[in-house]
């Protein structure tokens, strides 16, 4: 077994509390509001939002993928931190045993940047292309342009 990681940064003009809140602390409530034909619910299965807590994505029906699950393994709120793994999709992980996501929002002027680090923990004998890789990225980086764009239209979300 082999890990890949691939980290990238996205600037913001939002502030690093807001977006942080939006996009980890309260993710359940804003994200089927900002993208209701991607996102059609986000529940929590175990746990409220804590370590431990296991979070459950269910997509809308044009998606690709129906759902994932994603356990929470760190959270430091007062630093902006989260450190999250896709523990199940239904998308048969053929290649992966699975993905760990950290994300840190830094203060940036007036906004921020949001620093990401993805491991893939590639299953024996898998091979992961940095084609996947990118499409997977594009539309986070979709998720996070549209999170920004409410946050702005809307000062007094999440603030």
């Amino acid at each position: 077994m082999g890990v890949i990681t691939y980290s990238m940064e996205i600037t913001s003009a939002v502030a690093p509390s807001r977006m942080f809140k939006a996009l980890v602390l309260e993710s359940h409530n804003i994200l089927p509001k900002i993208v209701p034909e991607g996102i059609k619910s986000v529940e929590f299965i175990e746990g409220d939002g804590g370590v431990g807590s296991i979070k459950k994505t269910n997509f809308s029906e044009s998606s690709h993928i129906k759902y994932t699950k994603h356990k929470v393994e760190a959270l430091d709120a007062g630093s902006f931190y989260c450190k999250y793994t896709m523990i199940e999709s239904d998308i048969k992980f053929d290649k992966i045993d699975s993905v760990t996501e950290e994300v840190k929002f830094v203060a940036a002027g007036s906004g921020c940047v949001c620093k990401m680090t993805s491991e893939y923990h590639i299953k024996e004998g898998g091979e992961l292309k940095e084609e996947d890789i990118k499409k997977g990225k594009d539309k986070a980086m979709g998720l996070y342009k549209a999170v920004e764009e409410y946050l702005v239209a809307n000062p007094d979300v999440c603030a």
